[in-house]
């Protein structure tokens, strides 16, 4: 997938030419592309005279950032005790072959990322599916399907 140049030179533009705006501008090509692209890494390594390992140590700390493309939609799995206990680890396993993905990959098609997380901060729906910002409990695998149709 070919990243737009352009896009990347005015988001880099919007920001004061120092590495104070680092973060600022990796999240925005976050949001603007979906992941960080090396090309906007490279160009903004060039623009602030900052490092490349310096801004790839940023996009690979940062768990809000991707340095793969990410789907459309984001699929999380809480994995914290309570969901553990009620069977997310029978979830992820269902999403990953009813998607043909991977746990912190996206599918082919682009349209869904899988991320299995630490905690959502709502044990008492446990377990937890999260789709975007939408909120599934008392989640089992036989509604896995039903769910991910929602968001196809």
């Amino acid at each position: 997938m070919a990243v737009n140049i352009k896009k990347i030179d005015e988001i880099i533009a919007r920001y004061e030419k120092s590495e104070e705006s680092l973060l600022a501008i990796l999240q925005d090509f976050q949001r603007e592309f979906r992941y960080v692209p090396e090309e906007g890494m490279k160009r903004l390594s060039e623009v602030l005279n900052v490092s490349e390992s310096k801004i790839y140590a940023m996009g690979t700390f940062y768990k809000a950032l991707s340095l793969e493309p990410r789907g459309k939609h984001t699929i999380k799995i809480c994995m914290g005790t309570a969901c553990h206990l009620k069977g997310a680890g029978q979830i992820i396993e269902t999403l990953e072959r009813g998607l043909n993905v991977e746990r912190n990959h996206t599918t082919k098609d682009k349209k869904f990322t899988i991320e299995s997380v630490n905690c959502v901060g709502a044990c008492a729906m446990a377990p937890v599916v999260v789709v975007d910002e939408d909120y599934f409990g008392h989640t089992r695998p036989s509604k896995v399907t039903d769910i991910i149709n929602k968001y196809n």
